[in-house]
């Protein structure tokens, strides 16, 4: 199959992750098309293709030549669950003549006026949502990439090593690599396929955390208040003022860091504020968590119910500091993208990767692009001829391995 085809196969399965399920995978849709995926690989020459109780998809490409290094392949099968991927319709744009492209009869489009990136595709497919989900790119571009690719080299039969592919479910929750069997997977390095558009070699991710905090308040009726209500959606905006204003996403970029409320939810009685903390550095991200700290300790001492509680969970490293020990890693791959006459570039990544999880777990594993671009949205595209490129700088990165 090309990898339109499989591109175009895979996105018709729902599998957006949900973070409040306390499941894994965190919804069933996942291990829907899990089950696909271990189908399709057995079809294609995979025999050990197997699926686990977790969701988690495994499979072997077996050595066809003496080799010393056992390299992986990565990608996750979850889509975002902030925007619908139910029912998702593609539109395949053939020829692409550089102009607005309308996004089905929902009224969006997109065009080079605000995605300037567009003008390099001229020529070329694009395959877009109907303006009504988001597409499902991220990851599924980075799966059929993979899949496409371990059906070429299955079927040319060339000398390489022993190859894993791994997917996982749900990545874009934060857990992708939580039950990932690093052990049984047996690489001494992989790639996660999770970038964006073509050329991306990614081995700098942001360190990050969340934090919740609850508010407890004091409910009284409104006409006799005074000195009794204590309003927990007035705290937590007491909380949020005491956060640096310049420090969150829309107005960051680059090695900046931030600390974004996600989500807030309450009432006069109970307010919850989920944050996400995010910082390239190591010692401006325990910065930010230890500013989170002592606010919280300032709203307690104000008020004698001391009524805010504060949860802080690290989500993930910089992986950097595991990677550059390694750096033939990130040089191989650099030399098999030049081989298919793609210049790398390698910029810290504004967001998170199962690689980054998987490389403090013992398996290096930089990321590279999909040939995507507006992931998490319902302007999602990717570029059909970008995604066969990268699939062959998959295989070239196979046969490479000494």
């Amino acid at each position: 199959m090309s990898v339109k085809d499989v591109f175009l196969d895979l996105v018709s399965y729902p599998t957006a992750s949900d973070e409040t399920t306390g499941t894994t995978p965190s919804t069933p849709g996942q291990k829907v098309l899990g089950a696909h995926i271990v189908e399709h690989m057995k079809s294609i020459g995979i025999a050990d293709a197997r699926m686990d109780e977790m969701g988690y998809v495994y499979g072997t490409i077996p050595a066809t030549a003496e080799r010393g290094t056992t390299v992986g392949f990565i990608a996750h099968m979850d889509t975002y669950g902030g925007v619908s991927g139910e029912n998702i319709h593609p539109q395949v744009i053939e020829n692409y003549d550089g102009g607005a492209i309308a996004l089905g009869g929902s009224g969006l489009s997109l065009s080079p006026a605000a995605e300037p990136a567009l003008l390099g595709h001229v020529g070329k497919t694009l395959i877009t949502t109907d303006g009504t989900t988001l597409l499902g790119g991220d990851d599924k571009a980075g799966v059929a990439e993979i899949l496409v690719a371990a059906e070429e080299i299955l079927r040319e039969n060339k000398p390489h090593g022993t190859v894993k592919i791994g997917f996982t479910p749900d990545e874009e929750i934060g857990e992708g690599a939580d039950h990932f069997d690093v052990e049984g997977f047996g690489c001494d390095y992989a790639y996660t396929v999770d970038g964006g558009q073509l050329g991306g070699l990614d081995y700098e991710t942001f360190n990050a955390a969340s934090a919740v905090v609850e508010v407890e308040g004091v409910s009284t009726h409104t006409g006799g208040a005074k000195g009794k209500m204590v309003n927990s959606m007035g705290v937590a905006m007491e909380f949020c003022a005491l956060l640096p204003k310049g420090q969150v996403p829309e107005l960051t970029e680059g090695r900046e860091g931030f600390i974004h409320l996600d989500a807030i939810h309450g009432n006069v009685e109970h307010t919850v504020m989920q944050f996400l903390i995010r910082d390239h550095d190591k010692e401006l991200f325990r910065q930010k968590k230890e500013l989170m700290e002592k606010a919280a300790a300032y709203i307690n001492a104000k008020y004698p119910t001391q009524p805010l509680a504060l949860t802080l969970k690290d989500s993930y490293y910089n992986m950097r500091e595991m990677i550059e020990p390694r750096m033939e890693i990130v040089e191989n791959m650099e030399r098999a993208m030049k081989e298919n006459g793609v210049e790398p570039h390698s910029e810290p990544v504004r967001g998170g990767t199962d690689g980054a999880r998987l490389s403090f777990m013992g398996l290096p594993c930089p990321n590279i692009c999909t040939g995507g671009a507006n992931a998490h949205g319902k302007t999602e595209y990717v570029v059909l001829e970008d995604m066969e490129k990268i699939k062959d700088i998959i295989k070239t990165a196979i046969y490479n391995v000494e």
